[in-house]
């Protein structure tokens, strides 16, 4: 059985900020730091997700209006 790497993706950003977050919380000043890569991470893989989504959508309405013009 494959597993789609899009699916992984959108369920693991979500964790990595819930957990970047709760441990930024609960831990000490000196040992917050080291959780933000990780939240950062999170939050990067949804915006480019989001933005490749767009990308995508653009280019396959393009290529409709296209090809409803030839004919």
């Amino acid at each position: 059985m494959k597993i789609n790497k899009g699916l992984i993706f959108s369920l693991v950003a979500p964790f990595m900020i819930l957990i970047s977050a709760i441990s930024f919380m609960l831990r000490d000043n000196d040992k917050r730091i080291f959780y933000l890569p990780m939240g950062l991470m999170g939050i990067s893989i949804i915006f480019e997700k989001n933005a490749r989504r767009k990308f995508y959508r653009k280019d396959i309405l393009g290529k409709i209006k296209s090809y409803k013009k030839v004919k």
